[in-house]
């Protein structure tokens, strides 16, 4: 296991070597409680704050991370296995949503005026509500901070984290970071705590709002807890993401964009490239490069530039992908390559593609959080969109054709899913929103909707004027 919870402390692990970190003791209860009231201790000045002055912070705070880069980039590689390089492209994107925020933000969050029906005036405010509690994953461990944090944040609220124990250092250093850019002290903190701490944290009176990153059955226990609190919630959840392959496609820039699409971050993201759904007339073609692609590629060091992925986060993740791969063979379908655990050191797994996926599969029906490829042939067209609509997820999706009127009516008016990228895989952008729907959650974040989903959306009537 690459996290060893004892009773009082947290051990990370390097997934690359099985090497120990470090070691963090567990918070008590009443360092809990303590925090939660300097933050919303915190957070009655921040609140009154102006909004440029809160983007002001924001801004220096993504200078901060520029000036950490290394460092940060290399503790979440040594915690986490992907490749440095990625790490770094990490907090590239965390700077630019500070940038993005800090720009936007202000004009975002300004109070809008409406007349009334009577002929008095109506102000719409945005108001701050108090602690926003994020319980995040292990996968982008900067970037799934930075993408709430940073919004609430500029919102006017506190806001409070329970990082994924593997990559407890990298919540810890977030901390810092947040704080060398002028952040006030208690605003933000990161808390080293268990599941049943995480509860009590939930029920708290101080607590607002909880955001999870996670899987649909973290999802459903958190959603269960803070809605029986009558607390808001955002669900950024899992998903099984199908990618479009039309008989117009480009098919070299299909092939290079699946393949990254689905090993980027080691094939680690809720977003990535997961059923690869090709239509009859260049099945063959596409099936025979993707498959050599996938077999070229060189899982190694993350540390080093030689190769294309580094390992797998923890073991125990690698033994519940596995067991996905052999339950879909055992139900029909067949590796074309890889699909066997190396005989080395650290949770390193291989670039897999399995072919004649079908339901009742693992591969077809739920999310494979790894470096393996799901296959399937459609007829066309057609049922290509059929085949990608039947999930009980719904985050995001691609389409390749080089028809672009064609693919922009498709993901307009067929994909069932909160994102959709055409002749690209994909990436989070400051300025979109990311999220989605059915079994992959609810609520947005990016691009202006973020900064709203934790705030006071106040009328305020006046009239006789």
């Amino acid at each position: 296991m690459s996290t060893i919870t004892e009773e009082s402390a947290i051990t990370t692990v390097n997934p690359a070597t099985g090497e120990e970190i470090n070691h963090y003791e567990y918070m008590s209860g009443d360092d809990v409680q303590k925090t939660i009231e300097n933050c919303h201790q915190a957070f009655q000045n921040w609140k009154h704050t102006p909004a440029n002055y809160r983007a002001e912070i924001i801004k220096a705070i993504g200078e901060k991370l520029q000036q950490h880069k290394t460092k940060l980039a290399e503790l979440m590689t040594h915690e986490m296995g992907k490749l440095l390089k990625q790490s770094k492209e990490e907090v590239d994107l965390c700077t630019a949503i500070c940038d993005y925020t800090a720009k936007n933000g202000p004009e975002q969050l300004k109070a809008e005026e409406r007349e009334l029906s009577d002929g008095g005036r109506g102000i719409i405010t945005y108001s701050p509500i108090g602690i926003v509690y994020g319980i995040q994953p292990w996968n982008y461990p900067a970037y799934q901070v930075v993408r709430y944090a940073i919004a609430n944040l500029m919102a006017g609220n506190g806001v409070l984290l329970k990082h994924a124990a593997n990559v407890t250092g990298t919540g810890k250093l977030l901390e810092k970071i947040f704080e060398e850019g002028g952040l006030p002290k208690n605003l933000f903190r990161a808390l080293i705590i268990d599941h049943d701490q995480s509860d009590t944290i939930i029920k708290n009176d101080l607590i607002r709002g909880v955001t999870l990153t996670g899987s649909p059955k973290a999802g459903e226990v958190i959603g269960k807890k803070a809605g029986k609190q009558l607390k808001k919630t955002v669900l950024e959840l899992g998903s099984n993401d199908a990618y479009i392959v039309l008989e117009d496609a480009d098919m070299k820039i299909a092939v290079e964009k699946c393949v990254k699409g689905r090993i980027y971050n080691n094939g680690e993201t809720c977003i990535a490239a997961k059923r690869f759904i090709v239509v009859d007339k260049v099945y063959d073609d596409f099936k025979e490069s993707f498959v050599k692609a996938m077999k070229d590629l060189k899982a190694g060091d993350p540390m080093s530039s030689d190769y294309d992925m580094g390992p797998m986060a923890r073991e125990d993740l690698r033994e519940k992908l596995h067991d996905q791969v052999q339950e879909s063979v055992d139900n029909g379908a067949e590796i074309l390559c890889g699909g066997e655990i190396p005989d080395s050191e650290g949770f390193f797994y291989p670039a897999t593609v399995l072919g004649d996926v079908a339901p009742g599969q693992p591969a077809y029906d739920d999310e494979l959080f790894g470096p393996v490829a799901s296959l399937i042939k459609a007829k066309n067209q057609d049922d290509a969109m059929r085949i990608a609509n039947d999930s009980r997820f719904g985050l995001g999706g691609g389409i390749f054709t080089k028809d672009i009127d064609k693919a922009t009516e498709l993901a307009q008016k067929h994909f069932d899913t909160g994102m959709v990228f055409i002749n690209s895989f994909g990436l989070a952008e400051p300025n979109m929103p990311f999220g989605g729907v059915k079994d992959s959650g609810y609520g947005r974040e990016h691009g202006g909707f973020g900064i709203k989903e934790f705030v006071n959306v106040k009328s305020i009537i006046i009239s006789g004027e």
